[in-house]
């Protein structure tokens, strides 16, 4: 699994393509994508392409995918992964992931956050053991080489380590230097588990991003590192991950953005700079920059109505957020 994939996340349907074939061109292996981003017909198409005019051999990709939340029950996993092997125009995954812990109620049209009336998101009780269990078929049946989860924290990982047959080899959260996610970095390391970053550049085109918000490519010791390295702010960050055995996905349409991300493996942070680096990391969720408050669902405990996210949850005693 090489350390820099392309993600995918954000990227228009008309601009996928070009970011998909550029990045192959300039030595990417690793592409992250999800059918929820609503653009898998057409990384399929560029993949094709490229790989007809000899460019690239499928078996030098590695491809990832993600299950997404309306399709939860085990009988559905199967059917998500052959819609998603179908627009991607390949044969197998390298890796599939269940992209939340949260199940969704399975809409009866191509809804993906299916709501009531009053806006409220419809979950569906379905355990992630049941969906992981359809996970598991998957590798048995060849159509993915390994499988893993997105978003899930210590306690949801226990879970499903203590009741598994084939166990997650990677868990894709949120991390940059602002929430580095350490103590779940060492959780996975500790039980083999490779942690991937998204949103490692911060994501500043995020759609929630506040007016003149000061991101990680504008933090001040960041961008001293990249004056005093002659890099980028992205590639100080990129870098950072890479030292700490974290496989990285950065969105990008911009050729020049797409090269130079991959630009990394020819210099090394000083042990200090990187100490640095991770003193920029706050205290749990005030570091955090992409919410997804319908992941946490409220359910009433002791007459109080509170998030599957809180601590005060029985029901989820975990040390990490998500």
């Amino acid at each position: 699994m090489p350390l820099i994939g392309l993600g995918t996340w954000k990227s228009s349907q008309n601009k996928t393509a070009n970011a998909v074939k550029t990045a192959i061109d300039v030595g990417y292996k690793h592409f992250d994508c999800a059918p929820v981003y609503g653009n898998e017909v057409e990384i399929g198409n560029a993949l094709k392409e490229k790989m007809n005019l000899g460019v690239v051999d499928r078996q030098d990709l590695f491809i990832t995918s993600k299950l997404w939340n309306t399709m939860h029950a085990k009988s559905d996993v199967r059917p998500a992964v052959e819609k998603t092997l179908s627009d991607l125009q390949l044969d197998y995954l390298d890796l599939y992931l269940i992209h939340f812990p949260s199940a969704f109620r399975k809409p009866e049209s191509g809804v993906t956050v299916p709501r009531n009336d009053d806006g409220s998101v419809q979950y569906a009780d379905i355990h992630y053991l049941e969906t992981w269990q359809g996970m598991e078929e998957l590798v048995q049946a060849g159509l993915v080489k390994a499988i893993g989860v997105s978003n899930f924290n210590s306690k949801q990982l226990s879970d499903i380590l203590d009741n598994c047959t084939i166990a997650p080899v990677v868990n894709q959260v949120e991390s940059h230097v602002y929430h580095n996610q350490q103590k779940l970095l060492e959780y996975c390391q500790q039980r083999d588990i490779v942690m991937t970053a998204y949103a490692p550049l911060g994501s500043s085109d995020r759609p929630w991003a506040k007016p003149n918000e000061v991101g990680v490519l504008d933090d001040p010791i960041v961008k001293e590192l990249a004056n005093k390295y002659k890099k980028s702010p992205a590639q100080i960050l990129l870098k950072y991950q890479a030292q700490r055995g974290v496989v990285a996905i950065p969105k990008s349409v911009t050729p020049s953005r797409i090269t130079d991300n991959l630009q990394i493996f020819d210099f090394q942070l000083q042990s200090q700079d990187f100490e640095n680096l991770n003193k920029l990391s706050k205290d749990e969720n005030k570091g955090r920059l992409c919410w997804c408050s319908w992941t946490l669902p409220l359910i009433e405990v002791d007459g109080k109505l509170m998030s599957k996210g809180s601590k005060d949850c029985p029901l989820y005693p975990f040390h990490e957020p998500f």
